[in-house]
């Protein structure tokens, strides 16, 4: 008996000390990413001060450090902009014809005020359950994650089907550079893919900071400026004239104004309304919602639904006065009136014929209007297959079980536009959940939940890995 029990004990605390070691490197794991995140938000890589390269050089040293081949491992930006570099890395797949998984994330952050914020928005700190700087989670969060899913599979020997390839990517909040059309006209080797993964889904907590729904992102709208202008004589304003600048562009940016776009429901917003309707707490909006992807024409349905902004923008192309200028002295009639139209178009639509349907909508050939910038490159929404579907469905139902996986239509812009346009589809999958008031994204005191964050790792980790072994 006594014999048995010194057995039992002994094994008792064999399992003790397993569960114990299992926590430790767990914890340990989890450190080696805090310290990987924190340096890469502390270097400051806005477009006025700071330096993407710093934080791709940064990168690519935890990378080589890790085992990575220095050829593996590449620092890329142009002559004239250096401080716009890109990191470029590869994990080699066991098959080299299967094709490559690109993990694409921005690492310039938006602008930041130091005496606007409450703390120094480049310094990463942890505070109530949250951290806070700037780039915490636009899109340092998830450049993070995918640099240290790399350390991890490298160091764990993990040997993938395809190839893995990272690309830490400056220029998309702004500025005169963005390394991706650049990568892709002088280095396209290291963004060519099956298909790529990068920022943009919907996905949320609620107002208890608990998961509510994860989100995947197909397709994004196309964003345009267009300049409306109106020319002039001019005159002495003691001597008004009907042929008025002003009001010509003041009547028509008004016929904009009340003019709506068709609705165009494609397969990722038609998706999003049948699986949101199953959650949506409004009988009437989630009504509205089922009708809306039995039949799209259904004015009264999309009138609901337009009473959100951003569902409203989900259904339609979307164009909106932001800017204007005119006159050029109190006492002189108007020489020249100008405007400026942001317009958020539908996926696939080209806006050289958005910008002839708005000469149409002001209805005034005293109007011209003309392009503000070449326009991005167009490409329909990537399609959503049960390849991609599939992994993703496995993964979340495991970390985030019975929370609703919506797929979703863009209404801003990332990156993606260019992969797309490229052959290479691209969704926002990141399992990252923010608030409902998007975390502070581009405002101040940017912030993200650390338990989403440490979620969304792991969300990725295995996602990644069940893509790169998959057809």
């Amino acid at each position: 008996m006594r014999g048995q029990t010194k057995t039992l004990l002994t094994a008792a605390a064999m399992s003790a000390l397993a569960l114990a070691g299992a926590a430790c490197a767990q914890s340990v794991d989890e450190a080696a990413f805090r310290g990987l995140y924190k340096e890469l938000v502390e270097i400051n890589t806005t477009a006025s001060a700071g330096s993407c390269t710093a934080a791709a050089q940064a990168m690519g040293a935890r990378l080589k450090a890790a085992g990575f081949p220095d050829g593996d491992v590449r620092v890329l930006a142009p002559a004239e902009h250096p401080k716009a570099g890109a990191l470029v890395a590869t994990l080699h797949g066991a098959d080299p014809k299967a094709g490559a998984i690109l993990l694409l994330a921005h690492i310039d952050v938006v602008e930041a005020k130091r005496e606007d914020w409450v703390r120094d928005p480049f310094k990463l700190v942890e505070e109530d359950g949250y951290f806070y700087a700037r780039g915490a989670s636009d899109d340092k969060a998830m450049a993070a994650i995918f640099t240290d899913s790399l350390i991890r599979y490298r160091q764990e020997g993990f040997k993938p089907r395809r190839d893995l390839k990272l690309a830490l990517t400056c220029g998309e909040e702004g500025g005169q550079f963005n390394s991706v059309p650049w990568l892709l006209e002088n280095h396209p080797e290291t963004l060519k893919a099956t298909f790529a993964l990068n920022e943009g889904d919907d996905s949320r907590l609620d107002d208890k900071g608990q998961p509510k729904l994860m989100s995947i992102q197909v397709g994004e709208k196309v964003y345009m400026d267009y300049t409306l202008e109106v020319t002039n004589p001019g005159g002495h304003s003691s001597r008004p004239v009907r042929d008025n600048a002003i009001y010509h562009l003041a009547g028509g940016l008004s016929r904009l104004g009340t003019y709506d776009f068709p609705i165009a429901l494609n397969d990722a917003t038609k998706a999003y309304f049948e699986q949101s309707a199953r959650i949506e707490a409004d009988p009437e909006t989630a009504g509205a919602m089922r009708t809306m992807v039995k039949d799209p024409t259904d004015a009264a349905a999309a009138a609901i639904l337009a009473r959100d902004p951003a569902r409203n923008s989900m259904m339609r192309t979307t164009c909106v006065a932001t800017m204007v200028n005119a006159g050029h002295a109190p006492n002189a009639l108007p020489q020249r009136a100008r405007a400026n139209v942001n317009c958020r178009i539908l996926p696939g639509n080209d806006p050289k014929v958005i910008r002839d349907q708005l000469q149409t909508i002001v209805a005034d050939p005293a109007i011209k209007i003309t392009l503000a910038a070449e326009p991005d490159p167009v490409s329909p929404p990537p399609p959503l297959t049960p390849q991609i579907m599939g992994p993703a469905t496995k993964v979340a139902s495991k970390i985030w079980p019975g929370i609703p996986f919506i797929p979703a239509m863009l209404t801003g812009a990332t990156d993606g536009r260019f992969t797309n346009a490229a052959g290479v589809p691209t969704y926002g999958l990141s399992g990252l959940m923010a608030g409902a008031d998007g975390d502070n994204i581009h405002g101040l005191n940017e912030r993200i939940q650390v338990k989403a964050l440490m979620n969304g790792r792991q969300f990725l980790y295995e996602v990644v890995k069940l893509y790169a072994d998959g057809k």
